[in-house]
């Protein structure tokens, strides 16, 4: 969330009319961010963005008016999560069990030198 000031960016098109904004729209292009205000907020442009890497984590948008003397919108919003869990069944190790002296000595015994012959950095 914040103040980007990139005035020349139209969000539906996703296009931009200078190249510092179309290199912005690019960055966001390439992180897969979204940007989910769909009004401006200030003086007819959309400086104000409200930037997720998840689509449905923020809803309920609401541009209001200013605080004191800005002239940009106050922008309200709620994040949203799961109203269900989901258990995953990735496997995790335990480092806090492993037996760090064999596996010190396992490594001492590798070959290095052949194994890594040839190879570059």
């Amino acid at each position: 969330m914040g103040d980007f000031k990139h005035p020349d960016i139209c969000w539906r098109g996703n296009t931009a009319g200078h190249k510092q904004s179309r290199r912005f729209l690019e960055c966001i292009d390439d992180k897969f961010v979204l940007e989910v205000i769909e009004e401006s907020t200030r003086r007819g442009a959309m400086l104000d963005l409200l930037l997720t890497n998840k689509e449905g984590l923020v809803g309920d948008v609401k541009l209001k008016g200013s605080l004191g003397c800005s002239d940009h919108k106050m922008v309200e919003f709620r994040i949203l999560r799961a109203t269900r869990r989901v258990h995953s069944k990735l496997t995790a190790l335990d480092f806090r069990r492993a037996d760090f002296g064999l596996f010190r000595d396992l490594l001492g015994r590798m070959p290095w030198d052949k194994a890594l012959e040839g190879r570059g950095a």
